[in-house]
């Protein structure tokens, strides 16, 4: 058995008495979007932070490509190719589409942010951004200020931030918040080809985009992973039922 490209193993975190994650296991393999799903306050947005490194898990270790990057930053993590789009828009919104698609290529080459003003005249920067927004649909928008795009091209210009980076694996909590069916249904036909190129870790509440996408879900409730499975398996699984899905199965 290959060994998954991302994983987390026994992550532990409290926040006084509430236990926000409890003993929490998993893995992301080649090829694949791997869904995590749970009700609100389930302790998604938390297992999230510690896979990305914005919060220390309690116990418990993070690992890529095999190796052990708990301790490392946010920015350490990215560099070693863990690609994150957010629930909250990160982008800068006064800058160009093509200046925040280069900040990323930028942070991929590892190069100081005061080198920003030349990296746009970098012809291998200026390539890798304007590739990957020609990917998402967006390099007919280069010169657009990012502030001016709708909600569903600031997420198509987030994943377009994230592949500048070349990750690894992708991290992608709730990408298709806001968007309407339209836009849905695009960005699911994507991130359907994307897992080819890195895999997803899939955080998510349109049910019907993570039962189009999902290779493997896994429920998330009060801490703790109660299932892990196909979506067939998840769908028909009576305590996710019961905790969550409900009649969405």
């Amino acid at each position: 058995m290959s060994e998954p490209v991302l994983a987390a193993y026994g992550i532990c975190k409290s926040f006084g008495a509430l236990k926000a994650s409890e003993d929490i296991s998993l893995t992301l393999k080649a090829g694949e979007i791997h869904a995590i799903i749970g009700p609100n306050g389930a302790g998604k947005s938390t297992l999230i932070a510690q896979i990305c490194g914005t919060l220390a898990p309690d116990a418990g270790r993070i690992e890529l490509m095999g190796r052990d990057v708990t301790a490392l930053s946010t920015r350490a993590r990215a560099k070693a190719g863990l690609g994150r789009t957010f629930q909250i828009s990160a982008l800068a919104m006064e800058d160009t589409v093509l200046q925040n698609a280069v900040l990323g290529a930028l942070g991929a080459g590892g190069r100081p942010w005061r080198f920003w003003a030349p990296a746009l005249k970098d012809k291998a920067l200026l390539a890798r951004a304007d590739s990957a927004l020609a990917r998402v649909g967006l390099q007919e928008l280069r010169n657009r200020r990012t502030a001016e795009l709708s909600h569903g091209q600031r997420r198509q210009l987030e994943v377009a931030v994230a592949l500048t980076l070349a990750p690894k694996a992708f991290l992608m909590d709730e990408p298709m918040a806001g968007l309407g069916a339209e836009g849905s249904q695009r960005l699911t036909g994507f991130l359907s080809e994307l897992k080819r190129e890195a895999p997803i870790l899939l955080v998510e509440h349109d049910m019907d985009a993570v039962f189009a996408l999902a290779d493997r879900i896994s429920v998330l409730v009060y801490g703790q992973v109660i299932a892990t499975g196909t979506v067939d398996e998840i769908r028909a699984n009576p305590e996710v039922r019961d905790a969550y899905l409900g009649e969405q199965a």
